[in-house]
């Protein structure tokens, strides 16, 4: 199923495209009625994927919960919980910074903004995309639920993995009298891997609408006149893989090419649909058949999802320095340091923001004196540039993931796992006999 859910996936990639080709290039004679035409053609098609994005939506909360509460449940004690929790916690701060500081790297080396040659927007412009300000007292105090209920139906994962955390480890203390609600959760986790599997085979339906969408009310035109900008990002994403695989490389040897195998079809359905929540459920199962225990997983995925947003790291960095290049803006080393140790920090408070990028990237800037309105310049191609970060998110959270079972000594030995089994994989090892949960 995963081999020929990637073929169609791929195939609707290529098909959006040209579809989208042909109707922009149909339509779009460079009137405002053409353009409006075509903004409307393209949100009847984008009514599939927001359709499919809900689905996923759907099962996000829920899963996160069981398989966490269960991987909790199976640890052992609360001390290898803190322990797996400290490093994932160090991963993600180090992975953070070699993203950061890559993409001030990069846009200094390849300067995509000096000489764009087209017209900057009106400095007193507004982007349009509201900021919020890093409040450390409202992220912290936002991290416990008011409401588990509310947090789950907002999708606010943060919050849903502190209550499961505290869930999890009152099942251990509570031991033998527990086990009935362990093997209920356990049943949860099948029932939402089996939703899991019918959600998915709408993928690449959704792929198709949302990549035709993009070109329809877009056209090509929008990635050659940017294309200095998404060819240097790109490449820096490239990078990014090349120094994360390496990284897994290092910790598990020629074991690296068959994460890459494993995590693959994640990989294009987060790149297709420019959601690296939709390719969740996905990863879960690709990282438990390539050996990585599935209370670890399913502890260090949700984590990953609020700590460790490696392509959208990155991204923040280069984008900033773009738009201050753009208007001829000079930061000094130090400047772009302290630019670099900001979003280090405001980045974190922004799990479950809509677009949290841009978000982050205009609260900064004007910080930093830079015009807010240079957001407009990326606005149009930001699209084909979260399709790139999501995808290098999935690749970093899956990184992480095998990291921390290599350190935790709990990582599969090399074998042959079927990477199409016939049913859903368990995400919970059942208890021994005669043994309690925590025991």
């Amino acid at each position: 199923m995963a081999k020929k859910l990637t073929r169609f996936i791929l195939f609707a990639l290529l098909a959006g495209v040209i579809t989208g080709w042909v109707v922009n290039a149909v339509i779009d004679d460079g009137t405002p009625a053409a353009a409006a035409q075509l903004k409307d053609i393209a949100g009847y098609f984008s009514i599939v994927t927001a359709l499919f994005l809900r689905l996923i939506k759907m099962i996000i909360a829920p899963l996160v919960f069981s398989t966490l509460v269960v991987g909790i449940a199976h640890m052992g004690d609360v001390a290898a919980l803190g322990r797996v929790g400290l490093r994932s916690l160090a991963w993600f701060i180090f992975a953070s910074l070699i993203s950061l500081t890559l993409g001030l790297l990069l846009v200094n080396l390849l300067h995509p903004g000096v000489g764009i040659g087209l017209p900057l927007p009106p400095a007193s412009a507004t982007s349009g995309v509201e900021t919020a300000a890093f409040n450390l007292k409202d992220f912290i105090s936002h991290l416990v639920p008011a409401s588990i209920f509310e947090a789950m139906s907002k999708n606010e994962i943060l919050p849903i993995v502190i209550f499961s955390v505290f869930f999890g480890v009152a099942i251990t203390a509570v031991g033998e009298r527990a086990r009935p609600l362990v093997r209920g959760i356990e049943a949860l986790v099948q029932v939402m891997l089996q939703l899991t599997d019918y959600v998915m085979r709408a993928a690449p339906f959704a792929v198709f609408a949302a990549v035709a969408s993009a070109i329809i009310e877009n056209g090509p035109s929008v990635l050659s006149s940017l294309g200095r900008f998404v060819g240097s990002f790109y490449f820096g994403l490239a990078l990014l893989w090349t120094i994360l695989i390496g990284i897994a490389f290092l910790a598990v040897g020629r074991r690296a090419r068959d994460l890459v195998r494993y995590i693959r079809d994640p990989i294009v359905l987060a790149f297709s649909t420019a959601s690296s929540e939709a390719a969740y459920p996905r990863t879960l199962e690709a990282l438990e058949r390539f050996g990585v225990p599935p209370r670890i997983a399913s502890f260090v995925l949700p984590l990953g999802y609020s700590f460790n947003l490696d392509g959208s790291m990155m991204y923040m960095t280069f984008a900033s320095i773009f738009i201050a290049q753009a208007y001829g803006i000079d930061l000094s080393i130090g400047q772009q340091v302290t630019m670099l140790l900001v979003l280090m920090i405001t980045s974190k408070g922004m799990a479950g923001v809509p677009r949290a990028s841009l978000v982050v990237i205009a609260a900064t800037l004007s910080m930093f004196k830079i015009p807010e309105a240079g957001l407009l310049l990326i606005l149009a191609v930001d699209h084909f540039l979260d399709m790139g970060r999501s995808a290098t998110n999935v690749v970093g959270n899956a990184v992480a993931s095998v990291l921390v079972a290599k350190w935790e000594g709990e990582l599969d030995p090399e074998r042959e796992i079927d990477i199409e089994p016939p049913h859903a994989p368990s995400h919970a090892a059942p208890l021994a006999p005669g043994s309690e949960p925590g025991a």
